[in-house]
């Protein structure tokens, strides 16, 4: 008997897919900085490895679109979004985690679904569905179990980790909710490597014009690290996940986001030996549960950015 996914189950799996393998870049950086590399090294390093790939494809894309190049406007929401969602989704974030923990840093990072909820409601005039309110809260439930029992308060600059944070997942909102509308008009795989060429120039002239460490002088490792970061956790998820926005749209990827920080959890158990506790079984079950909840929507709900 052969089996075949549905248009949005092939659109959750590579969804699905793509998260779990951008979550290893948080295992990378932590392993990163234990080589005393700084927020900035390690975002440069992931985005100038990746860089090559993306011109590649870019040139490719402009040959093979040449008859139907972008507009204006195209460009200058590509710059946009690759500003504010690879660039400083990821600045914020690293940034961040310089102040408090990761385990507060997950929490306040994966709110993110209900921005782009709120967002896309404010935008598009779309109000949620009750099974995306019921389906995010489930899930967010179960994401804060998971971390429940690692949640400390330390440091004195909470506030300002906080609120860095609070801004990557609010700038990632903004992201999928813009890439929602502009990837079906010009297609995922040009959308990405255009985005993401942007995305890393821009890393690249914030580190020429900062004082931070010379990245010519980095351990092997945290250059093997780099590299293995630019290619599995930012040039084939940032594909993937393209596509799947594209099928399932930017508010269900959104709760599919979701199971990020548990796929975390096992990478962090096997990478860095952290611990998993009674609760975080349990929330990892909780939200695996929430996530499957959407793929019971009805048909009639209206498919925000498809």
């Amino acid at each position: 008997m052969k089996f075949k996914l549905s248009p949005y189950g092939t659109g959750a799996f590579l969804a699905v897919t793509g998260i779990v393998m951008f979550s290893a870049k948080a295992i990378m950086v932590k392993l990163g900085y234990r080589y005393n590399a700084d927020a900035l090294t390690m975002l440069l390093l992931r985005m100038v490895f990746s860089l090559p790939f993306y011109i590649i494809i870019s040139a490719r894309q402009l040959n093979k679109h040449k008859d139907a190049p972008l507009q204006k406007k195209d460009w200058y929401a590509l710059f946009w979004l690759g500003l504010v969602g690879y660039y400083l989704a990821s600045y914020f974030d690293f940034y961040g985690l310089q102040f408090i923990s990761a385990s507060l840093e997950r929490l306040i990072l994966f709110i993110y679904p209900t921005l782009v909820v709120i967002i896309t409601a404010v935008v598009y005039k779309k109000k949620p569905s009750k099974i995306q309110v019921i389906a995010i809260v489930i899930t967010y439930g179960g994401v804060f179990l998971s971390f429940a029992d690692d949640l400390h308060l330390e440091g004195n600059n909470l506030l300002v980790g906080s609120v860095s944070i609070f801004m990557s997942a609010f700038t990632y909102a903004i992201y999928l909710v813009g890439s929602g509308s502009l990837i079906p008009k010009i297609g995922p795989v040009r959308f990405t490597a255009y985005g993401m060429t942007i995305s890393c120039l821009i890393v690249i002239v914030h580190y020429a014009v900062s004082d931070t460490q010379d990245v010519f002088h980095q351990p092997v490792e945290v250059y093997a690290l780099g590299f293995a970061m630019a290619v599995f956790s930012t040039v084939i998820p940032s594909f993937l996940i393209s596509e799947g926005i594209k099928r399932i749209g930017a508010s269900d990827f959104a709760i599919y986001g979701s199971l990020g920080p548990v796929s975390t959890i096992g990478l962090a158990l096997i990478f860095l030996g952290e611990r998993i506790d009674f609760y975080q079984i349990v929330g990892t079950i909780i939200v695996i549960f929430g996530v499957t909840l959407i793929n019971y929507r009805k048909a009639s709900l209206p498919k925000v950015l498809s």
